[in-house]
């Protein structure tokens, strides 16, 4: 089959969607950026967490690797999500976002749930600190993850990009915590501030990663919008001039902020069908903000 003939299948005609099967307002710059800013200094600080034996610089070097891979992830995925639909692949490639998302949300947790387990067996058997170079390498990380944060914080629509921000969110606390316990250890010699800080990081940043996991698993799974009151729809469908009933009625999203409607329609005329679908487009586009319509006209049984 040609490819013009592919090209005509997926067009959208007069009374069709408008928007793309994919995210074409993304930057790939963004990413690309904080990718390198990343990459560049996430191999000095593991080898630093490691040879000042600091589970707190660790933690925060586990990060960055982990952003590094993450960012690389998603800029994977925008990629392929700007593919257009092909005769395989006819929604395109937009889920993949969500897919690297995912993936990224599990490896923070795998990470977190490593630190936690480090951090408690170094409470009864604390391990020697150089807190100095510590404090050096914990600045010089902060300072780039403000950098990574504020480039990634300019894409506010793409699910990928903000699982991104919350590695490097992650990163950030981290860098913070990583810089207070090599002044302190520095100051006082004090070993156990290390694994505590370790631990308060982990817990704040369990609470996003798992946010990010619920947001890209419904959107995976297929879940309806959650701004869109699914039974809502189902009953004003049903109130439409002409309409009978509705049934085997599914709402999802093709791509992020884009969700989609299919459907029978039980009606009392089918010669009318052309206004009342007309009607029935008005509420979905007005009330739900869904314009991405397949209906089925149907005869009552």
């Amino acid at each position: 089959m040609s490819a013009a003939h592919h090209h005509h299948l997926h067009a959208h005609k007069k009374g069709d969607a408008q928007h793309l099967h994919y995210r074409e307002d993304h930057t790939k710059g963004i990413l690309l950026t904080a990718l390198l800013l990343t990459f560049l200094f996430a191999g000095v600080e593991v080898f630093a967490g490691f040879w000042a034996n600091s589970l707190a610089l660790i933690s925060d070097a586990g990060h960055m690797v982990t952003d590094a891979a993450s960012l690389g992830l998603a800029l994977l995925a925008q990629i392929i999500a700007k593919k257009p639909p092909s005769s395989k692949n006819s929604f395109g490639f937009g889920r993949s976002e969500s897919l690297a998302a995912f993936i990224n949300g599990i490896a923070m947790l795998i990470l977190v749930l490593w630190i936690g387990i480090e951090a408690i067996s170094r409470f009864n058997d604390p391990h020697p600190v150089a807190g100095r170079a510590v404090t050096i390498v914990a600045f010089i990380g902060l300072c780039i993850n403000i950098v990574v944060a504020w480039v990634l914080s300019r894409d506010k629509k793409s699910v990928n990009t903000k699982a991104a921000l919350v590695h490097v969110m992650g990163d950030l606390l981290g860098s913070v915590a990583a810089l207070m316990a090599g002044i302190v250890i520095q100051e006082t010699g004090w070993m156990q501030i290390d694994p505590i800080l370790s631990l308060f990081v982990c817990v704040l940043l369990l609470r996003s990663t798992i946010e990010i996991l619920k947001e890209s698993y419904h959107f995976l799974m297929e879940g309806v919008p959650h701004h869109i009151d699914y039974d809502l729809v189902g009953e004003e469908l049903a109130q439409v001039n002409g309409v009978i009933s509705v049934h085997d009625l599914h709402i999802w999203e093709m791509t992020p902020g884009h969700p989609a409607l299919i459907g029978h329609v039980e009606v009392r005329e089918l010669q009318d069908w052309p206004i009342t679908l007309e009607e029935i487009h008005k509420v979905l586009r007005d009330k739900h903000g869904i314009d991405h319509v397949t209906l089925q006209p149907e005869m009552p049984s």
